[in-house]
């Protein structure tokens, strides 16, 4: 049984110091923060009352995109009239970005009395969960108590055993296979598209984004294992192009079977990589349709030209000044640096300034060999100990010929970028969510 007490004296960053500095962190501490099992999550979600069982859910997982097609889908749901829970990871400005109803952070006193009230608790319960651990059963509770109709729910890590991985959803969706931590998942695709799998329930509908011919046939053997239908989304849906509209959206030209659908669609996240994204999307409301959960037409088409508005998505191809152009994007794997990259030969400029930082415990070299040269690059170090050093980043940026100066601060570096760009020049900040984070604060 929890104990209850009255908590309105507490301090919201007293507790976020708790969180972040008391607890194992994988944003902060990187591998070392990694539990390869569910013990803690499930204990926690017994003592909690199984809160994830209280309403229905969206399991979302991938390397890149999970993210966005995260936040689009609780758009969908919130559009069509359902009071919809989300959960993410990480959050760039404000740790309550992890936790929304209806694209309402959760409130900062929530967070107090819930992580004291746990503290309390845990004086008898004795348990010793990560930073991930603890958040997710936050979230959950959060959901349950205020009977949210839906949550969309984003696999941290993996999926196998991710503390996420508890919840039996509507459906699941699976976004793509990229190399991205694997000294934990595994150093082929296969590897990490069999963790991926892991989210796969019995008799619950998988759809994969991309179709890919290293991990189609490992999604297939887990499907089928499970018994369950598996949907190779890129097969049905294709974004055959867009335009950007004079209210700053993409007007999309979507087939499905190769004939027109969904004429004057519009999507207000900017990135062309969101393309990949959209075809999963659309393939997972078509399955909530046909299992009787009704989201129109309508809803869809505000949903979509309207998904930063209603959940609060951030760091997707942001556009954050003009004159010059300023952007920041949190793609940092090889894969989603390829996007980034393709958006950037895709936009108009003078000139080039790169702010680039990366973390310190994977290898950066893959990611530089696909920067554009022809930048000027200024290389920083986020403030967390995984960043990797700014002169170590630039030594190793020099042997894959990109030129520039190293700063000992996201800020000066961006601050530096400003001072040398002229108004028809383009600013992209990126390379790490937490270079972006630093930014977006």
């Amino acid at each position: 049984m929890q104990r209850l007490i009255n908590l309105n004296d507490l301090n919201y960053a007293a507790t976020l110091e708790y969180l972040f500095g008391q607890l194992p962190m994988f944003q902060r501490s990187g591998p070392a923060a990694y539990k390869n099992n569910l013990d803690n999550t499930l204990q926690l979600d017994r003592l909690y009352g199984n809160p994830h069982q209280k309403f229905k859910t969206i399991h979302v997982a991938g390397t890149n995109g999970k993210g966005s097609v995260a936040h689009m889908l609780a758009s969908v749901l919130q559009s069509a009239g359902f009071k919809t829970g989300l959960y993410t990871s990480p959050h760039l400005k404000d740790f309550r970005e992890r936790i929304r109803i209806n694209g309402e952070m959760i409130p900062e006193s929530e967070v107090v009395s819930w992580v004291e009230n746990y503290r309390i608790n845990n004086d008898l319960w004795k348990i010793e969960p990560s930073f991930f651990e603890l958040t997710v059963a936050m979230a959950f509770d959060y959901f349950a108590r205020q009977e949210v109709d839906f949550a969309v729910v984003e696999v941290g890590l993996g999926g196998r055993l991710d503390s996420t991985n508890i919840i039996t959803p509507e459906v699941s969706v699976i976004t793509n296979i990229g190399l991205d931590h694997t000294n934990l998942l595994g150093e082929t695709l296969p590897e990490i598209a069999g963790e991926k799998a892991g989210i796969i329930k019995t008799n619950v509908p998988v759809v994969i984004g991309t179709t890919q011919i290293e991990t189609s046939a490992v999604f297939q053997k887990v499907a089928d294992q499970k018994n369950t239908r598996i949907y190779f989304a890129d097969e049905e849906f294709e974004v055959v192009y867009s335009t950007l509209g004079m209210d700053g959206k993409q007007n999309l030209k979507v087939e499905k079977n190769a004939k027109s659908v969904l004429p004057g669609l519009k999507l207000d996240l900017l990135g062309i990589y969101q393309h990949k994204n959209i075809p999963a999307v659309l393939k997972a409301v078509e399955l909530l349709n046909e299992k009787g959960i009704h989201i129109s037409d309508e809803s869809l088409y505000g949903a979509l030209a309207n998904v930063s508005e209603k959940s609060g998505l951030l760091g997707r191809w942001q556009v954050l000044g003009n004159n010059p152009l300023v952007v920041c994007d949190t793609g940092h794997n090889e894969d989603g640096i390829k996007a980034v990259v393709e958006q950037i030969n895709n936009t108009a400029f003078k000139n080039l300034h790169i702010v680039f930082g990366t973390v310190g415990d994977k290898s950066p070299d893959k990611v530089l060999a696909l920067l554009p040269k022809n930048a000027k690059y200024y290389f920083v170090r986020a403030n967390l100990p995984r960043a990797m050093d700014e002169t170590e980043l630039l030594h190793r940026a020099v042997e894959f010929g990109l030129t520039g100066d190293s700063y000992t601060s996201v800020a000066q570096g961006v601050e530096a970028a400003y001072v040398n760009a002229d108004k028809n020049d383009f600013v992209f900040i990126g390379g790490s969510t937490f270079v972006v984070a630093e930014i977006l604060s």
